[in-house]
């Protein structure tokens, strides 16, 4: 199969398109033809080699946490896939004609989801979902989710909202009309000292940025509330006597499938940008590395 492969740490010049030995098959897994892959900023840190410690990389390696396709072949334990099925799921070495999952990974494609676009999801809404269950959202508690127009703060919005809480978008302030859309109770420029200054007590932050952003927000945060992170543990916040719960995102049949649905309820938007074939994957990973655009697939 052919499949797009990091041959060192480095830059996207160290990734090439080569024939690899398709993935086996173990009794718990799916095999699925890939029909779209996503990029996301684990990818470029991965190979850069800033998550080393993280994830350590042997090479030839082939990168992408998201796919979408079709199954060509299921283990011996699995019951709930079949060939044929169409199918998303949150992987590791998605950039490639095929790619092998344990099941739990995997959930079927519901109808009116795009097949291709559905490869933007897997990662992006899981980790919202496990994010915002990282704050408590209920009804009557006011979370903050930082950096709400990406992917990840998208999802955690709406899972948030779903819950019943009070959510409030926090985005850069050239951002605040189109953070308009999320359904949010209130848009906060993150950027501008002045509506920093106005946020009340918060029950919860679920953040996706870090820095001086948080350090700005963590005295608005009551003492013993929430501080869900997908960026690392922030200074200070344990000092505060808050309930930090950095986390990593974890595969989740159900949960994905759910998301997937709410996807093509048009409930959740999980914007794309562009699609690139496989062998363009570098430009299409310099696209998604400069920020600011939805999601970037790639096609084998």
């Amino acid at each position: 199969m052919k499949a797009l492969v990091a041959k060192d740490y480095g830059d996207v010049d160290q990734l090439e398109l080569r024939e690899m030995p398709e993935p086996p098959v173990g009794p718990d897994d799916v095999k699925v033809r890939v029909a779209a892959a996503s990029i996301n900023p684990i990818d470029w840190k991965l190979l850069s080699g800033a998550r080393r410690k993280l994830m350590e990389l042997h090479f030839p390696a082939i990168l992408g946490r998201d796919a979408s396709g079709e199954v060509l072949a299921v283990g011996a334990n699995v019951k709930a896939f079949q060939r044929g099925d169409r199918v998303l799921g949150l992987v590791m070495g998605a950039f490639a004609e095929q790619v092998t999952a344990n099941q739990n990974a995997w959930a079927l494609l519901p109808s009116g989801l795009d097949a291709l676009d559905a490869a933007a999801l897997p990662l992006v809404t899981l980790t919202g979902a496990q994010l915002a269950e990282r704050v408590e959202p209920a009804k009557g508690r006011t979370i903050l989710v930082t950096g709400a127009l990406g992917g990840v703060g998208r999802a955690t919005v709406f899972v948030a909202k779903s819950a019943g809480a009070t959510v409030f978008a926090g985005v850069r302030k050239s951002q605040k009309q189109a953070a308009m859309s999320l359904g949010a109770d209130r848009v906060i420029a993150l950027d501008d000292d002045a509506e920093l200054a106005a946020v009340p007590e918060l029950d919860g932050i679920a953040d996706t940025v870090n820095g001086e952003t948080i350090a700005k927000l963590l005295p608005r945060i009551k003492k013993g509330g929430h501080l869900g992170s997908v960026v690392g543990e922030p200074a200070g916040a344990r000092e505060r006597g808050l309930q930090v719960k950095a986390m990593l995102t974890q595969p989740d049949s159900k949960r994905l499938e759910e998301l997937a649905r709410a996807v093509a309820a048009k409930k959740l938007i999980i914007p794309v940008e562009k699609r690139f074939p496989l062998a363009q994957a570098p430009d299409a990973i310099r696209l998604a590395r400069g920020g600011g655009v939805g999601k970037v697939l790639v096609l084998p």
